[in-house]
């Protein structure tokens, strides 16, 4: 089982093999692919009613014989491939983030990091992936992302999400095993985990840059205590309550 992300927000336009295949001319194919038995080879070949993509034929075994192939190199394989699962673990109040991303700074990150990182990042409308586990009971505190859509499958556990917008008003909603979430650029949201099983999710990103993300914490802990005193009407020395950021 696959989950595929795809970067773009219009309707997907797929070209499959055979569809290409059967579109073409049968003079035309015969002379593109110069097989044996030329136009009546072409000939042979019969448009299946189920579409091969998504349906195997029943008589799989019988029609391949062989299908082994050489590994390429490794260094050409990083370039496409990245191991999530065994990936860096980047714990959080809460929970666990692992990431397949680029690194503006690629310091501390090996070979085969540095390579899927540059590789992102050199091509146009890719994606950032993460899976996000919250702890039974756990919170993924408010923030939103300065330069990236965000798109969630929830894997195990249940929750509820926040999803709180320019005018202020906060939509709440509870999402189980199966469920998909999205969240716009520059939208404040959050994730709680509800069940006593931890909350497991895959999150796409869309950028192929370093993901730019500030946290309710980090904003509020970055507004001089004066301000805050004039927003919330409270004395300034009660904001002394909120615990500094860690350094």
């Amino acid at each position: 089982v696959f989950l595929l992300f795809f970067t773009t927000h219009e309707e997907l336009q797929t070209l499959d093999v055979d569809d290409a295949f059967f579109s073409t001319p049968e003079d035309i194919a015969a002379r593109a692919l110069k097989p044996q038995g030329g136009v009546k080879f072409i000939r042979t070949f019969k448009k299946q009613v189920e579409d091969q993509a998504i349906n195997l034929p029943p008589n799989l075994d019988e029609l391949v014989q062989n299908a082994t192939y050489v590994q390429s190199p490794d260094n050409l394989v990083w370039q496409y491939f990245y191991n999530l699962k065994g990936s860096a673990k980047y714990p959080f109040p809460g929970g666990i983030f692992q990431w397949a991303r680029y690194r503006i700074n690629g310091t501390g990150l090996n070979e085969t990091e540095k390579i899927f990182s540059e590789s992102l990042n050199k091509h146009e409308n890719t994606l950032t992936l993460a899976t996000l586990r919250i702890f039974s009971n756990g919170l993924g505190q408010p923030h939103f992302h300065f330069n990236a859509n965000e798109m969630g499958y929830v894997i195990s556990g249940c929750g509820q999400v926040g999803v709180i917008l320019s005018s202020g008003v906060t939509t709440n909603f509870n999402i189980g095993i199966g469920d998909v979430i999205f969240f716009p650029v520059g939208t404040q949201h959050y994730i709680k985990s509800v069940c006593e099983e931890d909350l497991f999710l895959i999150l796409a990103y869309s950028t192929g840059n370093q993901l730019e993300t500030l946290r309710m914490n980090d904003y509020f802990r970055a507004t001089a205590d004066h301000i805050l005193a004039q927003l919330f009407l409270k004395e300034q020395a009660e904001f002394k309550k909120f615990p500094k950021a860690p350094k």
